[in-house]
C-alpha cells in the first residue's frame, strides 16, 4: 500500500490589527496558500467586519479553499476610535483582551484537528514576522539602553544623535519613546516584549542585521507586495485596499500629466492631523506650483465639527493641477510615470512601495517606526528628505521643488540604485524569491518533524 501524503502544514497568522500590518500579513498568508498550506488568519472582530465589506469572500474562498478567518475581541466598543491619539489606549485594551482569546483559539484549533498549528507567524512585538524595517527592529533591541540613558525629555535636543545603537549613529534619538518613561502607558503594550528581547542584544556584533544569536533563521522576503503579484486580479483585486474604497479615477487624472511632475501625498490609514497642519501642507503644496494628488481620509482631520465640509471646500479649489481623494490604489499610483515625489508618513509598506517604484520620498513621521524609517530614507539610504517634526509650508514648498525639479542628484542616483535592487530581489533567482522558498521549506520541515514525533 502506498504511503499517504503527509498532512499539509497548518500556519496560524497573527497580525497586529492595523491596515498596514494586516495588508502585509494577508499577502504573506496568500503566498503560503500557493504552497498548499492550511492557513488560519486571526483578526479582531472589528477589523474582520470591515474587511468583509471590501472583499468578495466567496471568490476568495474559491481561490484559497484551505484559508479560514478566525476572530477575537479587542476589548473596546465598535464605535471607539482605533487610530490617531487613541492608538495607545487601543493597544493597551487589545493586549489585555487578546491574550486569553488567542489561547482559546489555539485550544479550539487543536481540538478540531487533533493537532496544533505547525507554526505561528506573529507580527511586530512578538517578533516572528516583523512588518517594519530591519533598522527599526535593531533599534527595538536596544530599547533598554535608550530608556536607561538616551530617551530625550520634551525639552531636550531631538536632533542630538544616538550613541548606543551600533551602525545607526546617524539616527536622531528615536521618538518612538519620546516624552515617555518605561512606565508610561504609551510603552505598556510593547515594552514587556521589547525590553525582554533587548536584554539579549549584548552579544550582537553586526550593526544592521539581526544576528543569529537572536533568531536562528532570518528570511528577508521584501517587498511582499511584488512577491504576491501572482494573484488572480479578478478574484482578489479588492484585497489591495482592505478598509477603504479606492477612487480609481485618480489614475486617469495622473495619465494627463507629464512624467515625474506630480506629488503624491498620503499619510496612510491611521495618521490624523489638525486643520492647521493640513492647511500648512495645502499652502506648501500650492505654493510649490506642482500638481499633486492628495489622499485625505474622512476621519483624518481632528478637532473639527464638520471635517467633511472642509474636504468638500478643498476639493472645490482643485482645478486641474490638484486632485483630492479619500483613498487611492497606492501601488498603482506610485507606479504611474507621472509621479515624481511621495509626501508620506513613512510607514514601512509605503516606504518599500515607494522604493520599488523608484519614487523619492518627503517624510513626515509621527510615531513608532516612522521616525527610524524617515532617518534611514534621508541619511542612510539617501533616497529622500526628512521633515522631522515640522510641516511648515515653507519647508513643504522647498522639499517638493527640490524633488520634482531634481535638484539633488545624489537622491536621484541613490533611488535608482536601491529601486533596482528591490526589483531584482523578487525575480525568480533573486534573494527575496529564494528566501520565501526557504521559509516554505523550513515550515514543511517542522511539519514533518511534528508528524514523525506524533507517530
Amino acid at each position: 500500500m502506498e504511503k499517504a501524503e503527509p498532512e499539509a502544514p497548518h500556519v496560524l497568522i497573527l497580525p497586529i490589527p492595523a491596515q498596514g500590518h494586516l495588508k502585509s500579513m494577508l499577502k504573506l498568508a496568500k503566498l503560503l496558500s500557493y504552497a498548499s498550506f492550511q492557513i488560519t488568519f486571526l483578526n479582531t472582530e472589528y477589523f474582520h467586519h470591515t474587511f468583509l465589506s471590501s472583499i468578495d469572500i466567496r471568490a476568495f474562498s474559491r481561490r484559497f479553499p484551505k484559508f479560514q478567518f478566525v476572530t477575537i475581541p479587542d476589548g473596546i466598543p465598535p464605535d471607539s476610535p482605533r487610530s490617531g491619539k487613541s492608538i495607545a489606549h487601543y493597544l493597551i485594551s487589545l493586549t489585555d483582551a487578546a491574550k486569553p482569546a488567542v489561547v482559546e483559539v489555539l485550544v479550539s484549533l487543536r481540538s478540531k484537528s487533533g493537532r496544533p498549528p505547525t507554526c505561528i507567524i506573529a507580527d511586530g512585538i512578538i517578533v516572528c514576522c516583523c512588518c517594519c524595517c530591519a533598522c527599526c527592529t535593531w533599534t527595538y533591541f536596544h530599547l533598554s539602553n535608550l530608556i536607561g540613558g538616551e530617551v530625550p525629555l520634551p525639552d531636550k535636543d531631538m536632533d542630538k544623535l544616538v550613541t548606543c545603537i551600533p551602525g545607526l549613529e546617524s539616527l536622531r534619538k528615536p521618538t518612538i519613546i519620546c516624552s515617555t518613561t518605561s512606565s508610561s502607558p504609551k510603552l505598556r503594550p510593547c515594552d514587556e516584549h521589547l525590553l525582554s528581547s533587548s536584554t539579549r542584544s549584548n552579544n550582537l556584533k553586526h550593526p544592521l542585521y539581526l544576528s543569529a544569536s537572536i533568531f536562528s533563521k532570518i528570511r528577508t522576503i521584501v517587498p511582499l507586495h511584488c512577491l504576491s503579484n501572482v494573484d488572480d486580479p479578478t478574484a482578489l483585486a479588492s484585497t489591495k485596499s482592505i478598509f477603504w474604497q479606492e477612487e480609481k479615477g485618480c489614475l486617469t487624472w495622473l495619465d494627463s500629466h507629464p512624467s515625474k511632475s506630480v506629488v503624491f501625498v498620503s499619510f496612510g490609514s491611521v495618521v490624523t492631523f489638525t486643520l492647521d497642519q493640513m492647511l500648512e501642507f495645502w499652502h506648501g503644496l500650492v505654493n510649490s506650483g506642482k500638481p499633486f494628488l492628495w489622499v485625505i481620509r474622512s476621519n483624518a482631520i481632528i478637532g473639527e465639527d464638520d471635517p467633511r465640509k472642509i474636504l468638500e471646500d478643498l476639493k472645490d479649489n482643485t482645478k486641474g493641477k490638484r486632485s483630492i481623494v479619500s483613498w487611492a490604489p497606492q501601488e498603482e499610483v506610485l507606479a504611474n510615470p507621472a509621479v515624481g515625489a511621495f509626501l508620506t508618513h513613512i510607514g514601512w509598506n509605503s516606504t518599500f512601495e515607494s522604493i520599488y517604484a523608484g519614487v523619492p520620498m518627503i517624510c513626515w513621521p509621527l510615531f513608532v517606526d516612522q521616525y527610524v524609517n524617515s532617518r534611514c530614507v534621508s541619511h542612510v539610504w539617501r533616497v529622500g528628505f526628512d521633515m522631522k517634526d515640522s510641516c511648515h509650508r515653507s519647508i513643504v514648498e522647498k522639499m517638493v521643488r527640490d524633488v520634482i525639479e531634481m535638484k539633488n542628484e545624489e537622491i536621484m542616483k541613490s533611488m535608482e540604485e536601491i529601486s533596482k535592487q528591490a526589483q531584482e530581489s523578487v525575480k525568480e533567482s533573486g534573494p527575496s524569491y529564494c528566501n520565501l522558498d526557504k521559509m516554505i521549506q523550513d515550515i514543511m520541515s517542522v511539519n514533518l518533524e511534528n508528524i514523525n514525533r506524533r507517530d
